[in-house]
């Protein structure tokens, strides 16, 4: 029997990082795989550039991306090494694909066990207007999905701390 898969979404942000490093430590504590995804628009989409200047291929960019992807993957890993050993073993690709984020996401998540996505935090009037990449996410995924909020850095008055979308 194959591995569990866990798609994470990936786009440079807290909310992102915080959505890596609960799929690596749930990966760990199942058993699973994890495929870290970015997606970017191609260079044919991107009007900086005139005709004097050559943007880089799809090819070199999603290169260059896969590279900060390994790179956090590697600091979530000595990050969560402490907490739990296990989490070096876990197996991780990742990937770059030129295409809308949800739209890449959710076809990486055809042969997933799991996607999981960090939380922006737009609010309810900005996402209904605008969508959002989660929201997208929850409505078309073909499996679970797992929106994780980021920490917050102080508590706010009358609520608790929360710590890695975990309550304490």
């Amino acid at each position: 029997m194959e591995a569990p898969t866990i798609v994470v979404g990936m786009d440079g942000s807290a909310g992102a990082r915080t959505a890596l490093e609960y799929a690596v430590g749930d990966a760990a504590r199942r058993g699973a795989r994890v495929r870290a995804v970015m997606a970017f628009e191609a260079p044919d989409y991107w009007p900086e550039f005139d005709r004097l200047n050559t943007p880089p291929t799809s090819a070199e960019i999603a290169e260059r991306i896969e590279s900060g992807l390994r790179e956090a993957v590697a600091e979530v890993r000595t990050a969560l090494v402490p907490a739990d050993a296990r989490v070096a073993d876990v197996p991780v690709d990742v990937l770059a694909l030129a295409g809308s984020p949800a739209a890449v996401l959710v076809a990486q998540a055809e042969d997933a066990d799991d996607l999981v996505v960090g939380h922006r935090g737009r609010g309810g009037l900005t996402s209904t207007l605008l969508g959002s990449v989660g929201l997208q996410c929850v409505l078309h995924a073909p499996c679970r999905v797992t929106v994780v909020r980021p920490p917050r850095t102080a508590p706010v008055a009358g609520k608790p701390a929360r710590t890695a979308g975990r309550v304490r």
